[in-house]
């Protein structure tokens, strides 16, 4: 296994960080446009925005993966939760520990905003996901999402 290094993203990770996140747009069969790219990036280094972005770089300095995180109220517990919106490790990188990198660094930041839990969702067929994600939950949620589409 290769060290793996992750990071909050910084401006000067931009160039970095769009061909992960056309990867990611691409793995779930999303067309990425620069206006959406861009207003995602904007988010990710405005600190006043919810969402926030870490990166994983390799051994040799090459960006591998990246996490975009977010607060999530949790009402019924009266606190803050993690949401883990998006995270993607380009393919050659897998099985190298990026993904698990990412995850320690995602349980660092919870653990210093005192978020109890991190949520998040994948696609059914996301199997290679899906078998990471076991490893750190035991088995998926019982809960059901549903998207209510109002355009």
């Amino acid at each position: 296994m290769q060290s793996v290094t992750v990071r909050p993203l910084r401006p000067d990770d931009a160039v970095a960080w769009r061909p992960l996140f056309d990867g990611y747009a691409e793995f779930y069969g999303r067309d990425m446009s620069d206006a959406v790219a861009d207003e995602v990036w904007r988010w990710l280094l405005d600190p006043g925005h919810v969402l926030e972005g870490l990166i994983a770089h390799d051994a040799g300095g090459k960006a591998v993966g990246i996490a975009h995180v977010r607060a999530c109220p949790r009402p019924l517990a009266g606190c803050d939760m993690g949401f883990l919106d998006d995270l993607y490790v380009d393919p050659p990188a897998r099985g190298s520990g990026a993904a698990d990198a990412l995850f320690d660094a995602l349980r660092d930041m919870a653990r210093q905003r005192g978020w109890p839990v991190i949520r998040w969702l994948t696609q059914e067929y996301n199997y290679r996901g899906r078998a990471f994600y076991d490893r750190y939950t035991g088995a998926k949620s019982d809960f059901v999402m549903y998207q209510w589409s109002l355009d």
